[in-house]
């Protein structure tokens, strides 16, 4: 194994988490910090609020991307050479891992980043697409039904490793999974906390409120 080839994937993982995504977008086509309006959140769903559906879109996928790539970063170790297969996946979830704080802490803004939930998203998909296809259909029936984006991202990454307890899911690398599936549940639940008060309160924000039109 390569520590020098690693230690440049980690650094590669944490850069790539830190693109603030929202905000660069919000700067460069509404001339606003989305961080100064909604919740206050640099993150995708506040950039649906915000600044509506086509910038939160582009935002949520971009941001699931930015995981995705960070986690396939161990496959490109593993094709090169620097790593072998036994240690793919440990170093898939380790640099999207390493993504997601990037986006809760981007160096390119100042530290203030989103919750990490859709670059979360992009590392599921790049270990186990199947459990993440069902994850996002979870995702969208609770928000559909709630209107409540925090609820489904909360409820999707509890069902990440209740999933791959099922046997139709599980796999040989299952018991890593799932150890690392409650760990980011956990996580979620930590950077929502704030989100599950006002649930309680009848005060969280629901998705069709849109707070700022697009600036001619």
């Amino acid at each position: 194994m390569s520590v020098l080839a690693v230690a440049v994937a980690f650094v590669l993982a944490y850069l790539l988490g830190s693109i603030p995504t929202s905000v660069w977008y919000g700067q460069a086509f509404f001339g606003v910090d989305v961080r100064q309006f909604g919740s206050g959140n640099a993150g995708a769903t506040n950039t649906f609020r915000v600044l509506g559906k086509r910038a939160g879109t582009v935002v949520m996928l971009v941001d699931v991307l930015k995981g995705y790539t960070a986690a396939l970063l161990a496959t490109l170790l593993w094709q090169i050479g620097w790593i072998t297969e036994d240690h793919i996946l440990i170093f898939k979830l380790l640099f999207g891992l390493t993504a997601v704080v990037g986006h809760l802490y981007p160096v390119f803004a100042q530290f203030r980043g989103g919750k990490g939930v859709a670059s979360l998203l992009g590392m599921v998909l790049a270990t186990h697409p199947e459990v993440a296809a069902v994850c996002i259909g979870i995702f969208l029936l609770v928000v559909l039904s709630s209107q409540y984006v925090s609820l489904g991202s909360m409820l999707a990454a509890l069902a990440f490793p209740v999933l791959l307890l099922m046997r139709a899911f599980g796999q040989k690398e299952s018991p890593l999974l799932i150890v690392f599936g409650f760990v980011v549940f956990l996580l979620v639940v930590l950077t929502h906390k704030k989100n599950i008060s006002r649930i309680l309160n009848g005060q969280e924000s629901r998705t069709v409120l849109i707070r700022l039109r697009k600036r001619k």
